[in-house]
């Protein structure tokens, strides 16, 4: 079952263009079945993970919070730095492999108890340093897309905001995150996103993400 069917979604189209076409020397990860399985399988095991803290919503109370990002490049160095002593567990997950249950064990220890964005790279290698991501410039982008026009919704608080702009770099297939305020699970990819809060999660009539 696939959790992220839209509840709401922006597209890259608030930018003027449509999708950024592939060169002939470029893969499409986008459009690779791998890489789909991979971001359905992350995204479906963090809504799991919001399903299992029954906190959301009560006062001074913050829940299992995460930040990922599936990359299509060696190294992250370019836009990220290290986020101190915190690090993914990579003797419980080093790797992704859908399906398994490492990841999800894996993840819920770091929701609950680490800071930072978690680097998986489109094989499911995990990056075990976990990061902070940069901010993003027009230069970091595609040309014709202006990071400042991005259009955030009220409920984004700095995670998802940042998600949002690192969703855009090139090097970047997907960002996902888990609210730690509200358990809401949000795919962004290209600079657009779709987003499920938590009561909706796992609804029945969900389908498969589609593209």
């Amino acid at each position: 079952m696939s959790y992220a069917t839209p509840a709401r979604t922006h597209s890259r189209s608030v930018w003027g263009i449509g999708p950024v076409t592939p060169g002939p020397l470029e893969f499409e990860y986008s459009r690779s079945d791998s890489v789909r399985d991979l971001r359905a399988w992350i995204r479906d095991c963090i809504g799991r993970i919001s399903l299992a803290f029954d906190g959301y919503g009560g006062d001074h109370t913050r829940g299992p919070g995460l930040y990922i990002a599936i990359v299509a490049t060696r190294t992250v160095a370019d836009f990220a730095e290290p986020m101190g002593a915190n690090r993914w567990p990579t003797d419980v997950c080093p790797t992704v492999r859908v399906p398994s249950d490492s990841f999800h064990e894996a993840a819920a220890t770091v929701a609950d108890s680490r800071d930072g964005g978690v680097c998986i790279g489109v094989d499911g290698t995990v990056l075990e340093q976990m990061v902070r991501f940069g901010n993003v410039r027009n230069e970091d982008v595609p040309e014709g897309v202006d990071v400042n026009e991005l259009e955030y919704a009220d409920w984004m608080g700095a995670r998802h905001m940042s998600a949002y702009e690192t969703s855009a770099r090139p090097d970047v297939v997907a960002t996902i995150t888990l609210s730690e305020e509200t358990g809401r699970v949000t795919t962004f990819r290209d600079g657009s996103y779709e987003t499920v809060t938590r009561d909706r999660i796992g609804d029945p009539w969900r389908g498969e993400e589609a593209g």
